[in-house]
């Protein structure tokens, strides 16, 4: 136990089902990943000190991902085709937290993925940054 260093969360790798090839899977960061556990509240006749809070669903968030402006990109056309011409093909996106030797820690698989945002970072004449665009993906779940 004494040489376990816990993973880094900078080196990891996005892949998607078919819709791009391997240069679209370069991010920045990805956001969203969680889980939470939506209840409902049941006020008991008799029982004024508490409400019982029930378990009811889970509930994801929709994960985004960050990157440098790219041109011509079928990722960025996947997400023009939802957006603009209401054309979804959801895909399986696959997250991998990788170690040094570029192998995978942890993989996260997002079932039934599709974009339901794109955007474009603040142009300003007074920051020396890159463009960053912004992929927002909606999906059913994910599984570890």
């Amino acid at each position: 136990m004494a040489d376990y260093y816990p993973p880094v969360g900078f080196h990891f790798k996005i892949e998607f089902g078919a819709v791009s090839p391997e240069i679209d899977h370069q991010f920045q960061s990805v956001s969203g990943l969680s889980v939470d556990i939506e209840t409902e509240e049941y006020a008991e006749g008799g029982e004024n000190r508490f409400k019982h809070k029930l378990p009811v669903r889970t509930k994801f968030p929709n994960l985004v991902l960050k990157r440098g402006l790219i041109n011509d990109s079928k990722l960025i056309k996947w997400c023009k085709d939802a957006v603009e011409n209401f054309d979804f093909s959801p895909t399986d996106v696959t997250i991998k937290l990788l170690n040094n030797e570029h192998e995978p820690l942890v993989t996260w698989n997002v079932v039934h993925a599709y974009p339901v945002k794109w955007s474009v970072s603040d142009f300003n004449a007074e920051q020396n940054s890159i463009a960053v665009e912004t992929i927002e993906l909606a999906y059913n779940y994910f599984k570890s």
